[in-house]
């Protein structure tokens, strides 16, 4: 991880830069520092030279810093071990401004202990009534700038690298430079709340989330109710339901039932409005809105509010992994909503649509991203060798008439067609050894349907339509062997492809339908495709959607964060 913070030894130019900050602050009001201070100046450097080179400072909630202490050092090295955020033995305001948001991190999705933020109050004491110590002003200045390196790239890369839980997502190519970020960014800064600001996401989904969060803060210190009574048997509309009044309160706190609404006090009947509002809360909730109290239901009710802030802050995070620039066109899945989203250049939504992700089991869609290039109509399906092994070669054995019935040939490593037939037992032999493959031929009834999108990468996963349309039906879709079926399909080719007149939705669906088999048509520009994971998304309506954590991805993430800093 330390590569990926710490990029450049810190230049001259750096320094001269700082320094003309400093001779603008000199001008400050503050008394100046008594005659007599140059030893205490020599102090302070020695210290803060020794803080650097060991990387650790015992008063700090996380006293080790490996992973900033080079950064730590180059800061310190290009202003010649003085300190950055006190003059004249007060904070600057810059000092001043970042405190503030330490204190606050918690409005971030971040815990702010990891930044000390109980602590510097008696910081601020100390130093007020110790201006001129030198072991107080080091120790002062070296527990801000491990704090704000900290908090400033934890803003805007996340805390974990998502190469830890091997997911292909860069942070590398959005790291700053810490020292360089500090000195020619912030600590000279007129306004360095707007630099701090600049430093999260520019998504509006980061931002929405962010205001989601502050929501569910107030709402977790509001909700002082016990749980719902839990049902044996699931309830319809009208059926009694001993928890009405305590329901109509839960409702009314998210938002999923209107405050004025009238629910009579001494009915023991689950109906009226209450089941337009459990509609509501079941629709934000991943399940199917019928209005029935279920278990699911009830158990999703009685999920504490603070594992709702939980799943926002994992949303956060796992938002400031992306790149800061989606450009063109970008093409986002996100897994546990089984959705995918095509995002403007303004990032606002440009489409949506439902779609089919990877099995629980085995079979996890990879979190990863990479460039689209080309799409494919009509294409042949290379089976997977794992599918081959598991799956095609057990149906041979039982039944000769599988290749034809399936519409599936057998080829050599060049595409020749070996057989779509018989299948003698030297040839299945050499299908379980590896050295031919079994693909499916183009149709109605492939398993890709008629397109697929590529963005090459090593999961060989893609997004393709599917003749299984029934699936999108379901309120949880993950199906799959790990590509992503869509539901729209034309939709987002005809999307695409925009750009090239040839193509509008009608000849995209007629190339579907009855065009060239495995036609190929490449992009003009390269698409970045993501596939992330959020188990908390807001709309653009602010709606606020939570989902399951089907691959158990917050739970990882959860328990390395639980470990607190320094995070792989």
């Amino acid at each position: 991880m330390i590569s990926l913070r710490y990029r450049a030894p810190v230049s001259i130019p750096i320094l001269a830069l700082f320094s003309i900050a400093l001779g603008c602050q000199s001008q400050s009001t503050t008394s100046p520092v008594p005659a007599g201070n140059a030893l205490s100046t020599e102090a302070v450097a020695g210290q803060l030279r020794t803080i650097a080179t060991a990387g650790t400072l015992p008063e700090l909630t996380w006293p080790s810093f490996p992973d900033y202490r080079q950064q730590v050092q180059g800061l310190y090295e290009a202003t010649q071990y003085t300190p950055v955020w006190v003059r004249d033995g007060q904070p600057t305001p810059q000092a001043q401004t970042v405190i503030t948001a330490l204190e606050n991190s918690r409005q971030k999705g971040l815990s702010p202990e990891e930044y000390d933020a109980s602590r510097w109050p008696a910081r601020l004491d100390t130093l007020k009534r110790a201006p001129n110590d030198a072991d107080t002003i080091a120790h002062f200045d070296a527990a801000l700038t491990v704090s704000a390196m900290r908090y400033i790239s934890d803003l805007h890369i996340g805390r974990v690298n998502p190469t830890h839980f091997k997911f292909g997502i860069d942070v590398a190519q959005k790291t700053y430079d810490m020292p360089q970020f500090l000195l020619q960014k912030l600590l000279s800064a007129s306004n360095p709340a707007e630099v701090l600001s600049e430093v999260e996401p520019p998504y509006y989904f980061y931002q929405r989330t962010e205001a989601a969060l502050q929501t569910y803060l107030k709402l977790a210190d509001q909700d002082h109710d016990a749980p719902l009574p839990e049902v044996q048997k699931t309830l319809a509309p009208g059926d009694a339901y001993p928890g009405v009044a305590a329901l109509e309160r839960r409702l009314q706190l998210l938002g999923d039932l209107p405050a004025p609404t009238a629910v009579s006090a001494t009915s023991a009947n689950y109906d009226g409005p209450l089941v337009d509002g459990v509609k509501h809360f079941q629709r934000r909730h991943g399940l199917p809105p019928d209005g029935r109290l279920g278990k699911d239901t009830i158990r999703q009710l009685n999920t504490p509010l603070t594992f709702r802030i939980q799943q926002l802050d994992d949303a956060l995070e796992r938002w400031r992994w992306l790149p800061v620039d989606f450009s063109p066109l970008p093409v986002a899945v996100n897994i546990p909503e089984f959705v995918l989203r095509v995002f403007s250049p303004d990032h606002r939504v440009a489409m949506r649509m439902n779609v089919v992700v990877g099995k629980a089991v085995r079979h996890e869609t990879p979190v990863f991203g990479k460039d689209m290039k080309y799409i494919v109509f009509r294409p042949y399906w290379n089976v997977p060798y794992s599918i081959t092994r598991s799956e095609i070669i057990p149906a041979l054995q039982k039944d000769s008439g599988y290749l034809a019935r399936k519409n599936f040939e057998i080829t050599d490593q060049s595409g020749r067609v070996v057989t779509s037939g018989a299948v003698s037992a030297d040839v299945l032999a050499q299908v379980r050894s590896g050295k031919l493959m079994v693909r499916q031929k183009p149709g109605p009834t492939n398993s890709l349907g008629l397109i697929k999108f590529m963005f090459p990468n090593e999961h060989n996963v893609y997004l393709h339509s599917t003749p299984a349309q029934q699936l999108f039906s379901e309120s949880r879709r993950d199906f799959s062997h790990g590509c992503i079926r869509l539901e729209k399909p034309a939709d987002l080719a005809a999307w695409l492809l925009q750009d090239q007149p040839k193509w509008t939705l009608t000849t995209v669906t007629a190339a579907m339908q009855s065009g060239p088999d495995n036609q190929q048509v490449n992009l003009t520009r390269p698409v970045p495709v993501v596939i992330i994971y959020l188990t908390a998304v807001v709309e653009e309506d602010g709606e606020v959607y939570f989902f399951e954590d089907i691959y158990g991805h917050d739970r990882s993430l959860n328990a390395v964060l639980a470990k607190g800093p320094p995070y792989p």
